[in-house]
């Protein structure tokens, strides 16, 4: 295909996309007014819908693991393990992600004496689709994961996660995860600013917005302010954590990187300059960063 065609090939893309979005943006104005307990479930499979941008399917794993399946929840989740001994590191990776996107971390935390464990949430990389079907995902499956894989490969020595990766590995461990170190790497903290911005994007009215946020606490049985890392109640409690955060961030903004490391006076905050939401899981001197507090604790 010639760079010309690929050029208008994207553009008639992008302006379905967009004519895709205008015309869901009419139904919900016409839904809040007629129907918004209804309209409310459809916002909900958008909210679940996983995105499927090429940056979230780079794969940096430094060569293949020891594959094998952990069922979590009845779903088998895919587990790639490097290292044949020592403390359990970790790996988590984000919203619409998989294990390769931290593949960076791997040859150097095993060269620092971990076993290095990887996997893919439901939904998610080479997993089975989970309860919403495929192309789907939520929340509590990304924290039961964890806590399920854990269970087969291990305590935790560190878990280093990325972006919703790492409130939902707050969540596990609030929810009685014993882990001795975290990486909370371009964090996303208060899951009510993702939610108004779909909101906008699709033009959810009020109704549709509070019903969205009903369903969404019935689906995790808990409430959504449980998937905000500020909320937890003794911050002194938690593992000792190190904050990776790029101030250009364009997904998650680094001020949310801020407001977490606010909350949790004890947790190191280290900024980074222009690699924004994945770039900056590549970048050696984040991955130095990373492994060196890793280290320090073994070191300890």
């Amino acid at each position: 295909m010639s760079a010309g065609s690929a050029a208008r090939k994207k553009s008639t893309t992008v302006r379905l996309q967009l004519a895709r979005v205008a015309l869901t943006r009419r139904a919900f104005g016409v839904l809040e007014r007629l129907a918004p307990w209804p309209a409310s479930r459809w916002a909900l499979d958008l909210w679940c819908t996983l995105p499927g941008n090429a940056g979230r399917r780079r794969d940096a794993r430094p060569g293949p693991g020891n594959r094998s399946w952990v069922e979590s929840d009845g779903h088998r989740i895919a587990v790639e393990t490097w290292g044949s001994d020592g403390p359990a590191a970790y790996l988590m990776h984000g919203w619409g992600g998989w294990r390769g996107q931290l593949g960076a971390l791997v040859a150097p935390l095993v060269e620092a004496g971990y076993r290095v464990i990887a996997f893919d949430v439901p939904g998610h990389g080479d997993s089975e689709p989970g309860s919403l079907g495929r192309g789907r995902g939520n929340g509590m499956e990304f924290a039961r994961a964890l806590t399920d894989v854990a269970a087969v490969h291990g305590r935790p020595a560190v878990v280093i996660g990325h972006s919703f990766g790492c409130a939902t590995a707050v969540l596990a461990i609030r929810d009685g995860l014993q882990v001795d170190r975290l990486v909370l790497i371009a964090p996303a903290v208060d899951p009510t600013t993702y939610l108004k911005a779909v909101g906008a994007v699709f033009g959810f009215g009020p109704r549709v917005f509070a019903g969205l946020h009903t369903r969404i606490e019935r689906l995790a049985r808990r409430p959504l302010s449980d998937f905000d890392p500020t909320t937890v109640e003794d911050p002194s409690a938690m593992p000792p954590t190190l904050l990776i955060h790029d101030r250009r961030d364009k997904e998650i903004p680094y001020a949310e990187g801020e407001r977490l490391a606010a909350a949790w006076p004890d947790a190191e905050l280290i900024s980074t300059e222009g690699l924004g939401h994945q770039r900056i899981l590549a970048d050696p001197t984040v991955i130095a960063r990373a492994v060196d507090f890793a280290t320090a604790l073994r070191a300890g």
